[in-house]
């Protein structure tokens, strides 16, 4: 019987999953490096999406110690209609998710207050996984990453469409293209990145709000006004993305689990995401 891999990806999600990276892996804080390893492993812990970093003990430039397990609340969050909750990415790296220990990292002039866990897993004896966020530089080679490392398994295709795109909220019309790039995630929803030209602009505010994307970088996001009524954080933006992803800045994306979405005259359910 065939299988079909995105169902097989959604019944490991409860495990501990693992991956071996051929790059050079380096984690800085202030002026210092703090791990430094051509032996990097990729980690997810059971209902992580995101995976972090572990590293050798030995490639640590660092004394590590004990750590108190400090008490971390978990965010699930359905990943689609049909699959497991998951932990929201944003669910702090403390709150973990198989059995092993954590652990601080003591470097001359820096205290990284429990930066580190060691699963109680064979096949990770020995590594550390390090917590991406108490770190001020990630690189890869010698390339910056920002927000987590990217996922082997995951790509991102970006396809120009003359598909007729409307969007609309509360019956109010927001956007309407036959310009759209349609943006394909592995494992999300398709997303249309619309000209501006295309939005109506004057119904949506900029809000304070902002996230980092690992392969899109930094999003700013607005909110909208329909009739009266507000609708915040329902599109956002990449001003300047990340190599790669160039040609979708300053275009418009709307959450289509927040709004109406009717794309060649056929509307669209709302999806089931970890954004709904």
């Amino acid at each position: 019987m065939a299988l079909q891999l995105s169902e097989q990806f959604a019944r490991q999600l409860g495990e501990l999953r693992f991956e071996p990276t051929q790059k050079r892996v380096r984690a800085i804080a202030g002026d210092e490096t703090v791990a430094d390893s051509r032996r990097a492993v990729l980690v997810w812990e059971p209902k992580r999406v995101v995976a972090s970093y572990a590293v050798p003990e030995e490639d640590l430039l660092a004394t590590v110690v004990p750590a108190d397990r400090a008490a971390a609340a978990e965010h699930p969050v359905p990943l689609g209609k049909d699959s497991p909750q998951v932990l929201d990415p944003r669910t702090a790296f403390a709150a973990h998710t198989c059995d092993g220990d954590p652990v601080s990292l003591r470097t001359n002039a820096l205290f990284l207050d429990a930066a580190g866990f060691r699963p109680a897993d064979p096949d990770l004896a020995g590594h550390v996984v390090l917590d991406f966020g108490a770190f001020d530089q990630w690189l890869e080679e010698d390339e910056p990453i920002v927000g987590h490392p990217r996922d082997p398994f995951s790509r991102i295709d970006v396809r120009r469409s003359s598909s007729r795109v409307r969007i609309q909220l509360d019956g109010v019309p927001l956007a309407e293209s036959t310009s759209a790039l349609l943006l394909f995630e592995t494992h999300i929803t398709p997303r249309f990145y619309l000209p501006r030209a295309d939005v109506r602009m004057d119904l949506l505010s900029p809000s304070d709000t902002t996230s980092v994307c690992a392969y899109k970088g930094l999003a700013t996001y607005f909110s909208a006004d329909t009739g009266g009524r507000s609708h915040p954080d329902v599109a956002w933006t990449y001003a300047r993305p990340l190599a790669g992803l160039t040609e979708i800045a300053d275009h418009v994306c709307f959450f289509d689990e927040r709004v109406d979405v009717v794309l060649d005259g056929a509307p669209r359910p709302r999806p089931v995401t970890p954004w709904s």
